[in-house]
């Protein structure tokens, strides 16, 4: 049932987030870029934006002066994500589900995540692409050490519940391109 529901949402945040997309004036990622100044030194983890996705790298661009930043990549469909080591310029491949990963194999585990969306609520609820990646990252990362998930996306993927399942991670803070928005977990 919550399936079926996840399915609609998705389709619908798809289109809400493609009409963003084409509107975009390209300084999308100034806020996030004023939160991660706050995480100077804290080794990053952003993504390589695909279709139409909201665009963090020149946040990640400013953010590799001062820390570690780098990406995603798939490694098997039931385990949690690596993270490969990413600098502006770096040389790339095509990885898992023809995504672009740096061709370096050097990879660390992030305290802080930027995550894309599909869609979001102020609940810190977020909804991905269905495969679970995130939501196992998150888990593992999270029972290891203190890891902020922030959930990038533009204003229109927002809602105003998603259903979510037990295994679904919570972001701890949502960006967009208007806003920040700090989640106030309530059991």
């Amino acid at each position: 049932m919550k399936q079926e529901l996840k399915k609609k949402i998705r389709k619908l945040a798809f289109s809400k987030r493609h009409a963003a997309f084409t509107s975009d004036i390209g300084n999308s990622a100034a806020l996030l870029s004023s939160v991660l100044a706050g995480y100077r030194g804290v080794p990053i983890s952003g993504y390589l934006p695909i279709k139409t996705e909201i665009n963090p790298l020149s946040s990640m661009e400013e953010a590799s002066a001062h820390s570690l930043v780098g990406v995603p990549v798939i490694q098997k469909n039931t385990s949690p994500l690596k993270f490969s080591k990413w600098e502006p310029g770096c040389a790339l491949e095509k990885g898992p589900f023809n995504v672009q990963v740096p061709v370096n194999s050097y990879y660390f585990e992030p305290e802080v995540l930027i995550i894309p969306m599909v869609g979001f609520d102020r609940n810190g609820g977020r909804l991905g692409y269905g495969g679970g990646f995130y939501d196992r990252t998150l888990e593992y990362l999270r029972s290891k050490q203190a890891t902020m998930a922030i959930g990038f996306a533009y204003s229109q993927q927002e809602f105003d519940t998603l259903p979510l399942e037990p295994t679904d991670q919570r972001m701890d803070l949502i960006v967009t391109e208007k806003e920040i928005i700090e989640i106030k977990i309530t059991k």
